[in-house]
């Protein structure tokens, strides 16, 4: 494996203290940085934002708007996002390079496109009261973010996870500096920061990838063609990314626990800061995560599918088996020690932080479970990566429906039964997919030689 992967492996060489707090420290950053930066980079407009814009309202219509727009772009291009990759991973493995930006273009020429059509006729049909530069800057922002996210999980998925983090950096550096300076000029003054941020930052990532892989043709649709394109991954991007906002969509609907705010668009006071607070605390899992993925198993797992298709001998092939199952295993475990000592410093610390943030110790039971959830969530996460890397699609695809599926059952029955309920939805969901994926993926792992033989 290449990239962050030797990066970890030579601090983990070291065998020393520093050395492992080290590799933690930098996977963190690799694996959370982006989506952190981007939260703070949001709060941070507000913060500057808030003595400035009048009336005060126009900095949570600012921050309401990105909150929609994240959501809706992540769900239009998630099953884009993994069926692309998977294709530029395979045409990687093939030694086909030429083909990466070519067929980036094509699936980003269709991404954009759908995207300023689909929210053009949003805003033309549900937004009235809005000024048009609104609109127009709304339609800006949510194409730039589709962009964004495709070529986000590209070059996650070829390892350029340095060059994601200082993009993220610079871009949202960028929108802070800018909100500022456009602050007098209101909601829409804010909404162009963001915009021309994302523009940066879409750019950047397209750079950095036709940097790496340069190509004669300017244009393909090759990845779109039946035998390079596998709609289970599309399904499944798209699952998780509804299942993950499900519960927020319905606290946002529900009339007891949200207020409009412009627009259709509506946001939930109660429990939109557990959230933000609660997916901060699985920076540690994260880490955990992506050491445990790039480094053992990542090693193990090349080593076994390189023996099966050179010969090796039975033994050996069946020794790098039990050391990919180990690494798996041990890495789970240790997943599931970090959230739970997490869970732990957030019972303890609860409401010494909130009260340092000036909010209400009410919220202190909804950021508890939130945290569990979140907590799971990271699990999951580290589930599904292993089936993917065993091309257990069917699994994944079932995994993200009973996600979604429970998630959304959960959830409206805790809102029906009130406040002391809100939050648990979310949180059963998860605990039940994250059961029945283990259930699952340790049987796969179980007849892992017998699958792999009868696959090839």
């Amino acid at each position: 494996m290449a990239g962050i992967g030797f990066e970890l492996r030579k601090l983990l060489a070291r065998n020393t203290l520093g050395g492992v707090l080290q590799a933690y420290a930098y996977a963190g950053m690799i694996g959370s940085g982006p989506w952190v930066l981007s939260i703070i980079g949001i709060l941070l407009v507000g913060v500057l934002a808030s003595g400035i814009v009048v009336p005060p309202s126009l900095v949570t219509q600012f921050q309401t708007t990105v909150t929609y727009l994240i959501a809706f772009s992540l769900i239009l291009t998630g099953g884009l996002q993994l069926a692309f990759t998977r294709y530029v991973s395979d045409r990687l493995f093939e030694q086909r390079d030429e083909l990466v930006l070519p067929n980036l273009h094509g699936v980003l020429g269709l991404t954009l496109a759908g995207a300023a059509a689909l929210s053009t006729l949003a805003l033309a049909t549900l937004f009235e009261g809005v000024s048009f530069a609104y609109r127009v800057l709304v339609v800006m922002a949510f194409t730039e973010l589709a962009g964004v996210w495709v070529l986000a999980v590209l070059l996650s998925g070829l390892k350029r996870y340095k060059a994601i983090v200082l993009l993220f950096a610079v871009a949202y550096s960028l929108v802070v500096g800018l909100a500022y300076a456009l602050a007098p000029f209101g909601l829409e003054g804010l909404l162009a920061a963001f915009a021309l941020g994302q523009l940066v930052l879409l750019g950047g990532m397209w750079w950095t990838v036709a940097r790496a892989y340069p190509s004669p043709r300017s244009v393909s649709y090759h990845c779109l063609r039946r035998r390079t394109f596998y709609p289970s991954l599309l399904v499944t991007g798209t699952l998780y990314n509804l299942a993950v906002w499900a519960d927020k969509f319905l606290f946002w609907a529900w009339p007891e626990t949200s207020e409009p705010v412009i627009g259709p668009l509506r946001g939930s006071l109660i429990y939109d800061l557990p959230v933000f607070l609660a997916y901060l605390s699985i920076v540690p899992g994260m880490a955990v995560f992506l050491v445990r993925i790039e480094t053992d198993f990542a090693e193990y797992y090349d080593k076994f599918f390189t023996a099966v298709r050179e010969g090796a001998s039975l033994e050996y092939i069946q020794d790098m088996r039990d050391e990919m199952v180990y690494a798996v295993r041990q890495g789970l475990g240790e997943i599931a020690k970090i959230q739970f000592i997490a869970v732990l410093a957030t019972f303890v610390a609860g409401p010494s932080l909130l009260a340092l943030l000036g909010i209400s110790g009410l919220y202190l039971p909804l950021l508890q479970i939130q945290v569990v959830g979140a907590s799971l969530q990271v699990m999951l996460l580290a589930i599904l990566n292993v089936l993917f890397y065993l091309d257990r699609r069917r699994i994944v695809v079932a995994l993200t429906a009973i996600f979604l599926l429970a998630n959304t059952l959960f959830t409206v029955l805790t809102l029906k039964l009130g406040a002391p309920f809100y939050g648990y939805g979310f949180a059963i969901a998860l605990l039940t997919t994250v059961a029945l994926g283990l259930i699952l993926l340790d049987r796969k792992l179980d007849r892992l030689e017998y699958e792999t033989f009868m696959f090839q």
